[in-house]
């Protein structure tokens, strides 16, 4: 397989997933936060820190495993893009303080959740 085909593959299956994910979360949302994206980020985090130490320290996997799974599934499943969207759109509705609220959460939550993603990986295997 491809490194092209696997990302695509990936990034295919990861939008999909964050579609999903997203659209679960904003059903239960009843407030101006972003739920759905920070949703998103912050097991996308976690993940890729699972992944990154699983894939590259702990066992040895086909090369197109890891852009399949890093670069194509999350690359797709977590997107900055729309984090920066969100906490604009919560800017311009004047809601500074959720903008605010979600920026620190979402950076603070998302390298908190990668760090436990590496360190749980570090244990298992």
């Amino acid at each position: 397989m491809s490194y092209y085909l696997a990302i695509a593959l990936g990034g295919a299956a990861g939008a999909m997933c964050r579609y999903w994910l997203t659209t679960l979360a904003e059903q239960h949302n009843g407030s101006m936060f972003p739920v759905g994206t920070f949703t998103v980020n912050v097991l996308g985090s976690l993940a890729i820190g699972l992944l990154f130490v699983v894939l590259t320290e702990r066992i040895q996997v086909a090369v197109y495993l890891r852009p399949l799974l890093m670069i194509g599934f999350l690359g797709a499943l977590t997107t900055f893009s729309a984090f920066s969207l969100d906490a604009l759109l919560l800017m311009q509705e004047g809601l500074f303080g959720t903008a605010v609220t979600y920026l620190v959460a979402s950076v603070v939550t998302c390298l908190v959740a990668a760090w436990a993603g590496m360190s749980i990986a570090r244990l298992l295997f």
